[in-house]
């Protein structure tokens, strides 16, 4: 039983491991191997190393990490990536791992933050004398089970009431409304593109931080939608009103789930209409009746307008993992003197 740690630029020559494990921890869409792939080659500073634990010729968990600060580590996660990078086969608490990853990374390794973890893919652990858990985000998902009718007769009558409002003033002034569904890889250059471009028209434009398609996060949008496309697994949404593109949504599949990365509106249409609650009600429909899912995934932190979609609430958080257990005392003490002016920070994610 032993650790392997090297550069995660090696991590093509080495997909299959990641591949067959992701597939043995429920196969989500987020620690998919072409996701990691296109992170790593759009976003990563190429200072990550890939590190996997194989026991009696099994390999149990593999990471992708990358340095933190003196001493410490974290799972690779840029922003755009909802969860952090690490698969486990069991669902027991990764402490009994982390020891051995610390002595194996290079340099005095003493903290590794185990970032953005979804309590569906990583089961919350108890603290214990050497690891610790903070609370990162409440997140929201809709269980498909009921199907598409049943579910919309149990929203709030305001949000059905709005949107038939809307839905009829529109059809009054001869405004036709349209759902599209892009797939293809092909198809993807063009979505990007097009969300971009309503992304840079709102307040993410006038703060910087829009998708653009040939900035970083544009390049790793495309070429992981059309990775996922390859094997049919993108599902992009682009809602008209009228010829104007009003909304659109980017979506990807696996695991019994639909995962919304990015949603964006012309936001010169707000006041009296809603375009992506407009669109949010046909997309849910179109995959209600798919017939494929059990869920659909937000993964944001949960806003207003969630909860007038689903009542399925769950905390995300970060794991803090400690060489020796009087780091995580010193930690906490640390932590206790910060209050109560602001929550503890974790290491990760100072």
């Amino acid at each position: 039983m032993s650790w392997t740690v090297v550069p995660a630029s090696q991590f093509g020559a080495h997909l299959p491991r990641w591949q067959a494990l992701h597939a043995d921890c429920g196969g989500s869409p987020l620690l998919a191997p072409d996701f990691l792939a296109a992170a790593l080659e759009t976003l990563g500073s190429g200072d990550e190393l890939l590190a996997w634990y194989e026991e009696a010729d099994i390999i149990r968990v593999m990471t992708v990490v990358t340095p933190a600060g003196f001493g410490r580590w974290s799972t690779f996660q840029p922003s755009q990536a909802p969860v952090g990078f690490w698969l486990q086969r069991d669902a027991g608490s990764p402490e009994r791992f982390v020891p051995g990853l610390l002595r194996a990374l290079p340099g005095a390794a003493m903290v590794l933050g185990i970032t953005q973890c979804d309590p569906m893919l990583l089961p919350r652990p108890a603290d214990s004398a050497g690891m610790r858990t903070l609370d990162y985000i409440e997140t929201a998902r809709i269980s498909l089970a009921p199907g598409f009718d049943a579910y919309w007769n149990a929203r709030g009558k305001n949000l059905r009431s709005n949107l038939k409002k809307q839905r009829k003033r529109l059809q009054q002034e001869g405004c036709a409304t349209r759902l599209q569904v892009s797939r293809a890889p092909h198809e993807m250059a063009a979505a990007v593109i097009d969300y971009g471009m309503l992304e840079t028209q709102g307040w993410k434009g006038a703060a910087g931080s829009a998708v653009h398609a040939d900035d970083r996060q544009g390049r790793f949008y495309r070429a992981m939608l059309e990775a996922f496309a390859r094997r049919g697994a993108a599902r992009v949404y682009r809602y008209f009103i009228g010829e104007r593109l009003a909304a659109m949504d980017l979506c990807v599949e696996g695991g019994g789930c639909v995962v919304v990365l990015k949603t964006a509106y012309d936001e010169s249409l707000g006041g009296a209409l809603s375009p992506a609650l407009l669109m949010r009600e046909e997309a849910c429909r179109d995959i209600f009746e798919d017939g494929r899912f059990e869920r659909i995934e937000f993964y944001g932190r949960v806003m207003e307008w969630h909860l007038r979609w689903t009542d399925e609430i769950r905390t995300m958080y970060h794991l803090n993992s400690y060489r020796w257990p009087v780091l995580a005392r010193l930690h906490a003490l640390a932590a206790q003197r910060r209050q109560p002016a602001q929550a503890a920070v974790p290491a990760d994610a100072g």
